[in-house]
């Protein structure tokens, strides 16, 4: 079996009862019916499958830990006040996959302060935002599920340790398509969030939602920030033009230049030429929703690279429209 594939129920319950490490993607009543085992899930009916982008409410999308032993990983739960324990809690050699329930309390935590937690970026730390079906968003709330009890949690992260022998090591991935456009304006923030009202352009004040508007911006393309050389998206989720105000996937922070993004042509092209490079054989790798949309991913496949399409991607921190993987590679 590849180790990442879409199943049925009947052969996702078989692989947790012959004891194998499984992070799981799939709907609520799906993963509502599993065994208790070495598992943990997030709700999410989009992925990238073998076949390429796929919508299903019938199979779960499995991904088959193959270096991690049963014997050791540990499944722990984390809330609001204990998630800065994250990176602390995670092996030395390792990594960690983690799954946080979108539009949730402990989503918008460590959106906003996962940067700050001690020994955050000195341990591989991977994971996704859980969802739902885009018609029932607001109306049915995004879940994680602890695969020791099959408990489905609409306020509490997940989280799997997997440690590694020392002639193994872990490596977060992040594929990103988009570039500040260094054309564009200098956009900067008054305050930290998932939402802005003011704003300053080149440093003059503004309505940003008025701004937007009147320069006719795509909002397919993210805001992107450069931190020391590495380029974050902050995706558009919606704009109140009532109340002046502009929504997102994850926080801006205050004093952090963005610039909106340069266009991009084909993802699929785009994606392929970030992989080229070569990524061995991936543990781990989700996509994300916006991706899966705006790409038009469905029936398109982007390299070998499968996974949930997801409300956000952990890299160490929250990101948006990336790709991101993980590989565990011999050491020479």
């Amino acid at each position: 079996m590849n180790n990442h594939t879409l199943l049925d129920l009947d052969q996702t319950a078989a692989l947790i009862r012959a004891g194998k490490v499984l992070s799981l993607a799939g709907d609520e009543a799906l993963l509502a019916q599993l065994p208790a085992g070495h598992w943990i899930a997030g709700t999410i009916p989009y992925f990238i499958a073998g076949d390429g982008g796929t919508e299903s409410r019938d199979r779960v999308f499995v991904t088959e830990l193959t270096t991690a032993n049963a014997a050791t990983v540990d499944i722990r739960r984390y809330t609001t006040d204990t998630i800065h324990r994250i990176a602390i809690d995670a092996p030395e050699n390792g990594y960690t996959i983690l799954i946080l329930p979108a539009m949730s309390a402990i989503h918008a935590e460590f959106a906003n302060h996962a940067r700050d937690y001690e020994q955050m970026f000195l341990k591989p730390v991977i994971g996704w935002v859980a969802g739902t079906h885009l018609s029932e968003l607001g109306e049915i709330a995004p879940k994680a599920c602890d695969g020791r009890t099959g408990e489905l949690l609409a306020e509490v992260a997940v989280a799997l340790h997997v440690p590694l022998p020392p002639s193994l090591s872990a490596t977060i991935h992040i594929l990103n398509l988009f570039r500040p456009d260094p054309a564009a304006d200098v956009i900067t923030f008054p305050e930290d969030g998932f939402s802005a009202t003011a704003c300053h352009v080149n440093g003059q004040p503004a309505l940003f939602a008025d701004y937007l508007a009147e320069r006719r911006i795509n909002t397919r393309h993210p805001l992107v920030a450069d931190y020391h050389g590495a380029h974050i998206n902050t995706s558009y989720r919606e704009i109140d033009r009532d109340a002046k105000t502009v929504r997102f996937y994850a926080p801006v922070f205050a004093g952090i230049e963005y610039r909106q993004a340069a266009p991009v042509g084909d993802y699929v092209r785009e994606f392929d030429a970030l992989a080229t490079s070569g990524h061995g054989k991936a543990q781990f790798a989700c996509n994300c929703i916006l991706n899966y949309l705006y790409g038009e991913l469905r029936g398109r496949k982007t390299g070998d690279l499968r996974g949930p399409a997801t409300f956000g991607e952990i890299g160490y921190q929250l990101l948006n429209q990336t790709l991101v993987y993980l590989d565990v590679q011999h050491l020479d």
